[in-house]
């Protein structure tokens, strides 16, 4: 067996895993989750709100030096 035909495999099963796993994405199994998981950024939760002992951030850049 040659480096060519080594490199040919692997070639070959580099392949068939991308395909496997474009097909696993794109199964009808995989929507519900995925479509759940699309929502999280655009999920309206409570504001934030600092605890007792945490400081605001603050925004150097924008107070005035007196």
């Amino acid at each position: 067996m040659s480096t060519g035909d080594l490199q040919s495999i692997l070639t070959l099963l580099a392949f068939v895993s991308f395909i496997g796993i474009v097909w696993w994405a794109y199964s009808k199994r995989q929507q519900a989750a995925f479509g759940e998981a699309e929502r999280i950024p655009l999920d309206d939760d409570a504001p934030w709100r600092p605890s007792a002992g945490a400081r605001a951030p603050t925004d150097a850049g924008s107070r005035e030096e007196r």
